[in-house]
């Protein structure tokens, strides 16, 4: 009887760690090429997601929830796109776009949220929201 209980606790315990977010997590992507695509979702805190592509039809897209966690999108060619989102406080997020078709939509909802981004020849675009107290934003574009 002892030896079940202390089975079930064991698994238990262990079951309990697995399903606990994530804290401190990195992704890091790179693409080189054509038809580009990537994703990730993280939730928890001091979490990273970082996204290169460098080249042809690119797209990007991070999502991540909770406390302390970065975002970060660089695309070096053809079609872009971006985009990351955020929900929860003191987290980091930024784009940065060069050659051909841009998009990038940067959203948080939080407090004391950073969020950055770059564009620079041909369709740009950009987007950034924040819901919030005490967030920062800042973007540059150059299109045509």
């Amino acid at each position: 009887m002892l030896r079940k209980v202390l089975t079930i606790a064991t698994v238990a315990t262990t079951l309990g760690f697995a399903s606990l977010p994530a804290m401190a997590g990195g992704i890091s992507i790179q693409q080189f090429g054509a038809w580009n695509q990537a994703g990730g979702a993280q939730a928890g805190w001091n979490n990273s997601i970082g996204v290169f592509q460098n080249g042809v039809l690119n797209t990007g897209v991070a999502n991540q929830f909770g406390n302390n966690n970065t975002a970060a999108i660089g695309q070096d060619g053809f079609n872009n796109y971006g985009e990351t989102w955020q929900n929860g406080n003191h987290n980091a997020a930024g784009v940065g776009q060069f050659g051909a078709n841009h998009t990038a939509v940067v959203s948080q909802d939080g407090n004391g949220n950073v969020a950055a981004g770059v564009q620079v020849g041909n369709g740009c675009n950009a987007g950034v929201t924040q819901a919030g107290a005490g967030n920062v934003a800042a973007f540059v574009q150059t299109c045509p």
